[in-house]
């Protein structure tokens, strides 16, 4: 019931606007100071790794690919929050950009770092549950439309010659 609640109802659209502007918000301020302020993971993820209170496998997967290759997550992490909040902002590939917000959040998480990681995760959990319905008050209106459109052009093959129908 609450789940098709959140994926048809104008008023959940608009409730989800209000989560998609706040998140938007926080991962576009956040991207924004790690891009213009020379943002470096190197000393953060060493401290993760050698945390008790991180798991393990955690801990393993930094120190084996994250820390080896710091400066691909360098680039990544902010430019990766600045894309997101630029998406959630807009409403375009909502659920794409929630997507990829949530897996942040929950690597932050992961990493010990709670707030407002959390707080984030959930409503980003609650924009990917209610799909479309999320960016509905967005760009996505017309943006998945537009590839809708695209996707459904089928091409066949009619005696050696391929056409498009529509």
């Amino acid at each position: 019931m609450m789940v098709k609640w959140l994926r048809e109802s104008h008023v959940s659209s608009i409730i989800l606007t209000i989560f998609r502007l706040y998140l938007g918000y926080t991962f576009l301020t956040h991207g924004w100071e790690k891009i213009s302020g020379g943002f470096d993971a190197s000393g953060f993820l060493q401290g993760v790794v050698k945390n008790p209170g991180v798991e393990s496998w955690w801990a393993s997967f930094l120190g084996g690919v994250a820390i080896p290759n710091v400066e691909l997550f360098n680039v990544l992490v902010p430019w990766g929050e600045f894309i997101v909040g630029l998406g959630l902002i807009l409403g375009c590939l909502t659920t794409t950009a929630a997507f990829f917000g949530v897996v942040m959040n929950f690597s932050f998480l992961f990493s010990g770092v709670a707030n407002p990681n959390a707080l984030m995760a959930l409503l980003g959990i609650f924009l990917l549950v209610a799909g479309t319905n999320a960016g509905k008050i967005g760009l996505d209106r017309w943006v998945l439309s537009h590839i809708r459109h695209i996707m459904n052009k089928k091409t066949t093959d009619v005696g050696g010659k391929v056409s498009a129908e529509h």
